[in-house]
């Protein structure tokens, strides 16, 4: 493999970005892909899109020869704003699920290790753990405390890092609100679309932990499918 490209996956790795080593079977030959915005003009695209979602090497093979596809991709993180009922469902779950969890709370009363046991708590204001911690695009989002003091600010970012999934608790009354409070901070609709709410498949879900599953069945729907096969 060549130096420069392993040090740039390298670096990929560190940042948490993911990437694609493509090797041309017949001579050897390797280039570096990323998820961007050139993606969609690479002549293995749709193969390249579906090991980006699935996370898994293999070979691809096309008219022009065969491709060995060496993917590196980010552990798919959770980040659930509130240490509420639907919380303490949703955590072991996810984590069973793959996804590394944290719960974000400045309400101590919520977010105490009793209620949490084991999970990556952070008993502190959204805005301090993100500065410390940023979301990207193998982040997961879920709002569910109701309280837009303490849900705007991690969904607001959540859109503008192009999280994958974005979703928030609520009423469609309350998003609305959430949308207008959303469009005086600059988001558009095009963002807008992007969120899951009211939060989780619609299965009918009544208690905590039937909602937690509802939520963690977007997460995935939205993880591994593409946009519009999802919608």
């Amino acid at each position: 493999m060549d130096l420069s490209l392993l040090q740039e996956l390298n670096r990929d790795r560190e940042n948490r970005n993911a990437a694609i080593l493509v090797t041309r079977m017949s001579d050897g030959t390797q280039r570096l892909v990323h998820r961007d915005g050139k993606l969609s003009s690479d002549p293995l695209a749709d193969d390249l899109e579906r090991r980006f979602r699935s996370g898994k090497s293999g070979t691809v093979e096309t008219d022009d020869g065969d491709f060995f596809l060496t993917v590196s991709v980010p552990a798919p993180r959770l980040v659930i704003i509130g240490a509420v009922h639907i919380s303490q469902a949703l955590v072991p779950m996810a984590e069973m699920a793959g996804l590394d969890v944290t719960v974000i709370d400045p309400r101590t009363a919520f977010a105490t290790e009793d209620r949490f046991p084991g999970s990556s708590l952070k008993a502190d204001w959204p805005e301090t753990v993100l500065k410390e911690t940023p979301l990207d695009a193998y982040t997961a989002v879920a709002a569910v405390t109701h309280d837009p003091k303490i849900d705007d600010f991690p969904l607001i970012e959540a859109l503008k890092t192009e999280c994958f999934y974005v979703g928030a608790l609520g009423s469609r009354k309350t998003h609305g609100k959430r949308l207008e409070r959303f469009k005086e901070a600059g988001l558009t609709d095009l963002h807008f679309d992007r969120i899951d709410a009211p939060i989780g498949l619609d299965i009918g879900a009544a208690s905590p932990q039937e909602i937690a599953v509802a939520v963690l069945g977007s997460i995935i729907l939205a993880l591994r499918k593409a946009p519009e096969t999802a919608r």
